[in-house]
C-alpha cells in the first residue's frame, strides 16, 4: 500500500507536505521534527475501509505504530478501535477517546496492573499467548469480579519473507502458542467462569509485501477456528493481525482489494464469523516524513559523511532494521551532481546513520533535509539516548499546521529523576 507518497511532494521546487511548504516547519518549529499529513494519514485508514467495505469487520489501528494522541483521535473520530500491547497504550487510545469496547489487547507480558486497568475499561478483548497469562489473567478477574472476553494468539508457523525481527508467525518466535497448545488452551479455558472466549488470532509479521503468506496463515486459523466451533466453542471473532507492507523504495505494495477479497474468501463458509484488522505501518507509515538539518560536511578515508542533527535516537530503523528511506532535500535540485554519501547523525555509535551509500548532492550547513516513509515506528521507537531531547511532532492539515507534541527540553530529560546524598 503506498499509502500517502502523493501528500508530499515538490511543487515550484518546494517539497510540500500538502499545501505547505516543509521549510515553513523547519523554519518555525525547528528540527529535528516530525511531520504528519492529516489528509495522507485518513486516506490510507479509508482505503481500508473501503477495501472491507460491506464485510463483517473492525478494524483497530495498531498503535505501537505511532502513537500520538492527535493520531489516534483520528481513528476515534472514524469510529474505529485500536490494537495495544501495553497499559500506556491504552491509557493513550482511552484518552484519545478509542471506545473499550473496539480495543484488542495483545502482547506477551501483560502484567497484573494492566491486566486490572483493562478489565476496569472493560475492554473488547485480550489475546492471549502462554498459559501462565491465561492463569494470570483468571486470577486478576476472579479477585475484580470481572469477566474477560478472550481469544489465544495462534502461532501458524508461516514464513512471512520479512526481517527475521519483525518475523512473528514462525515456531521459533516468542509470540502466540501453537496449534496443538491451542486446541488444549481453548479447553482449560471452557472451564474458568471468568473467562468469555469469543476469538482466535494470529499475527505473522509487519511489512509483508506478498499475499500467499497471509492466505496461508489464514486458512490455517480457519480451519482451526471451524474445529474449535465444532467443539462448542462461541468463535465470533477472527483476528487475523496487520502487517501489511508499504513502498519504501522499489517494494510492490499489496493491493488492498485483492487482500481484502482473499481474506474474505477464506472464511466465506463460517457464519456470523467477524474479521478483526490490525492495520499500523500501512496507515502511519507514508504519512510522515522526518525533517533534519545539515550540520557539517567531513571526509573520512575519502568516503563523505553529512552529519545532520537527527539520529539513531530520532529513527532507529535504519540503524536496527537496515531500512531504507528516501531522503529529498527541501529545496528540489534538478540536474545537481550526486555522489555517495552516509547521512549520520551526532549519536556516538558508528551504527547512528539514517542512511549509507546514498547518491545526494553537495549540501552545506543549514540546508534541510526530508527523510521520507517515517510515520511508522518512528517518533514511538526514538529515545534520549545520549540524553537528546526528543523530537516534535506536526499535524499537517491543507495549508495549516499545528504542532501536537512540543519538543523535549533539558529539564524534561531529568524529569522525575533526583541526586540521592548517601552517607
Amino acid at each position: 500500500m503506498d499509502g500517502g507518497r502523493e501528500f508530499f511532494a515538490y511543487r515550484d521546487g518546494r517539497l510540500h507536505a500538502e499545501d505547505l511548504p516543509l521549510e515553513i516547519i523547519s523554519r518555525e518549529v525547528g528540527t529535528p521534527v516530525y511531520v504528519y499529513s492529516k489528509a495522507a494519514f485518513l486516506h490510507a485508514l479509508k482505503s481500508l475501509e473501503d477495501a472491507f467495505k460491506g464485510s463483517r469487520h473492525l478494524i483497530c489501528y495498531s498503535v505501537k505504530a505511532a502513537s500520538n494522541l492527535s493520531l489516534l483521535a483520528l481513528v476515534a473520530e472514524r469510529g474505529l478501535g485500536a490494537d495495544i500491547v501495553s497499559g500506556g497504550e491504552l491509557y493513550r487510545a482511552l484518552k484519545a477517546g478509542v471506545s473499550p469496547r473496539r480495543i484488542v489487547y495483545s502482547g506477551v507480558g501483560k502484567t497484573a496492573r494492566e491486566m486490572r486497568e483493562a478489565l476496569e475499561a472493560e475492554l473488547f478483548m485480550f489475546n492471549l499467548e502462554s498459559e501462565g497469562e491465561m492463569l494470570e489473567l483468571a486470577r486478576v478477574a476472579e479477585e475484580m469480579d470481572k469477566v474477560a472476553q478472550i481469544s489465544f494468539r495462534v502461532n501458524p508457523d508461516v514464513d512471512p519473507h520479512t526481517h527475521p525481527y519483525v518475523a512473528t508467525g514462525l515456531k521459533e518466535s516468542k509470540f502466540g502458542v501453537s496449534r496443538e497448545e491451542a486446541r488444549r488452551l481453548y479447553a482449560e479455558a471452557r472451564k474458568i467462569p471468568w473467562f468469555k472466549v469469543i476469538g482466535i488470532g494470529c499475527h505473522i509479521g509487519s511489512q509483508l509485501t506478498e499475499l500467499a503468506p497471509f492466505r496461508d496463515s489464514l486458512l490455517i486459523l480457519a480451519d482451526l477456528a471451524r474445529e474449535l466451533r465444532s467443539q462448542g466453542h462461541n468463535i465470533r471473532y477472527l483476528d487475523m493481525g496487520g502487517g501489511v507492507g508499504i513502498r519504501y523504495r522499489d517494494e510492490n505494495p499489496l493491493s488492498l482489494s485483492a487482500y481484502a477479497e482473499m481474506s474474505l474468501k477464506a472464511v466465506s463458509d463460517i457464519p456470523d464469523l467477524t474479521l478483526v484488522v490490525e492495520p499500523g505501518r500501512s496507515v502511519a507509515g507514508n504519512s510522515a516524513v522526518l525533517l533534519t538539518r545539515v550540520l557539517y560536511n567531513k571526509r573520512n578515508g575519502g568516503k563523505r559523511f553529512v552529519v545532520a542533527d537527527a539520529a539513531m535516537n530520532d529513527l532507529i530503523r535504519p540503524s536496527l532494521y537496515g531500512s531504507y528511506h528516501a531522503v529529498w532535500p527541501l529545496n528540489e535540485r534538478p540536474g545537481a551532481a550526486l555522489s555517495p554519501a552516509a547521512l549520520v547523525g551526532p549519536v556516538c555509535e558508528s551504527g547512528d546513520f539514517l542512511a549509507k551509500d546514498r547518491e545526494l548532492p553537495d549540501l552545506a550547513p543549514g540546508d534541510c533535509l526530508a527523510v521520507k516513509s517515517a510515520g511508522a515506528y518512528g517518533f514511538s521507537m526514538s529515545s534520549n539516548y545520549n540524553s537528546r531531547p526528543r523530537a516534535a511532532e506536526v499535524l499537517v492539515s491543507g495549508g495549516d499546521f499545528r504542532v501536537i507534541r512540543e519538543r523535549e527540553d533539558y529539564e524534561s530529560l531529568v524529569s522525575g529523576e533526583d541526586i540521592l546524598q548517601l552517607n
